[in-house]
């Protein structure tokens, strides 16, 4: 599956909600999208009972979860391969009780892999043909980008890297929308012809429409095939929404699966707080998004490796604050913090009272590295210094990303 290149993102302060592959398939349908029939099962009776309503011998059972490289997976009870063929209502019931309640481990999960507690169940097809289809955010040409190539249902990035020519980029006009004719260049380049240009315009067509109306960032269909009986579907797909588009979503964010995401990420966006757990040792608590992206690169450049992406936001309360660092202490491979404010908005005697309310309530077992810059600095600085609390004061950011790379060097 493709993920998001930074320059395919939208603007600061993106962060985006991913749905199931069976969740996708029913928003495509809403659309209008052809894919296969097929629904999702909790248990392996439910499995069998689709398989039954299915009425065919050509069935699929796809593990779900929010990774790709399921096929070639491997579950932690030994059984292998997280998408399987199957005959009979009595294979699916029994392959999903292999599946359902076990870790899938695969290339994108990393070794802890996750937990399955849904399969798809669906009509399989005989395929002729898998094509790659996707509509993705371009920052830099600020419009949606379609992607495509004749190389489908494979890691689209070995295709980009190695062979660049099979992959055509076509730019959409926001104001204008996909255009009948650019709908036909695509089908002309993935070979769509005669009685396959017609149902392949209207995928595309609908594709589009669903991306806008929802508000995507990205929509992959990976692979788009072509079978043996002629039609065009969209057998597997990939859905990614803007976070801060999702109150026009209500029955989007419904789909929302909180078990699939990291239990930090979660509990930050409770209190309004843009959080991306890293692997790193040192946590960051950043206002703004720009600067907590230069707050993790000089970092990196002192010798250190950030923790975490933290906007607490230009409007932080006193309550974001500690909620802050309660999600950084959370994490036990921290072993210093950098707090890196600018006051504009936020003046910098309040975010310092905020961080000694904040450090007082949380107790803080590791090493504190605070930069002031900005409106009020002085009396910030002066209250960090008069709190009589174990905070380190940095001069500039510079001297702050040398001062935490040290402290965490030193709290081995």
């Amino acid at each position: 599956m493709f993920d998001a290149h930074p320059q395919f993102l939208s603007a600061e302060g993106y962060t985006a909600m991913n749905i199931h592959e069976y969740q996708a398939k029913e928003l495509m349908l809403k659309y209008g999208v052809a894919t296969p029939p097929g629904a999702v099962a909790g248990t392996a009776e439910e499995a069998e009972a689709v398989a039954k309503s299915l009425n065919t011998t050509d069935l699929v059972i796809k593990a779900q979860i929010h990774a790709g490289g399921r096929g070639k997976g491997t579950f932690t009870n030994g059984f292998k391969g997280g998408v399987h063929l199957c005959k009979t209502a009595a294979e699916a019931k029994d392959l999903a009780s292999k599946m359902i309640g076990q870790t899938l481990v695969t290339i994108q999960t990393g070794e802890a892999g996750k937990l399955v507690s849904k399969v798809l169940v669906g009509q399989s097809k005989e395929i002729a043909r898998e094509l790659y289809f996707a509509i993705v955010l371009d920052r830099e040409a600020q419009a949606p980008v379609i992607i495509a190539s004749t190389r489908g249902g494979m890691n689209i990035e070995d295709v980009a890297h190695e062979t660049p020519e099979l992959l055509l980029h076509m730019r959409v006009d926001p104001a204008l929308g996909l255009q009948p004719y650019e709908a036909r260049k695509l089908a002309e380049y993935l070979d769509l012809k005669g009685d396959l240009l017609k149902p392949a315009c209207a995928i595309f067509h609908a594709l589009y429409k669903c991306f806008i109306a929802t508000d995507c960032s990205l929509v992959e269909i990976n692979p788009l095939v072509v079978t043996k009986q002629n039609e065009v579907m969209a057998l597997d797909a990939k859905f990614n929404f803007d976070d801060n588009a999702m109150f026009r979503h209500p029955d989007i964010m419904a789909y929302r699966d909180i078990t699939e995401e990291d239990p930090r990420e979660v509990e930050a966006s409770k209190f309004g707080l843009s959080y991306i757990g890293l692997d790193g040792n040192i946590a960051c608590l950043v206002n703004g998004a720009g600067l907590a992206m230069g707050t993790m690169d000089i970092i990196q450049y002192a010798g250190g490796r950030p923790a975490n992406f933290l906007d607490v936001g230009g409007g932080a309360n006193e309550q974001q604050v500690t909620e802050a660092f309660k999600i950084l202490v959370s994490d036990k491979n921290v072993k210093a913090i950098l707090v890196n404010i600018f006051g504009g908005i936020m003046k910098c005697d309040t975010i310092a009272q905020g961080i000694i309310n904040a450090v007082k309530a949380v107790s803080l077992p590791v090493p504190l590295v605070v930069r002031l810059e900005g409106t009020n600095v002085a009396a910030g600085k002066k209250l960090l210094q008069e709190s009589n609390l174990p905070i380190i004061a940095a001069d500039d950011l510079a001297d702050a990303a040398k001062k935490v790379v040290a402290a965490a060097l030193g709290n081995k």
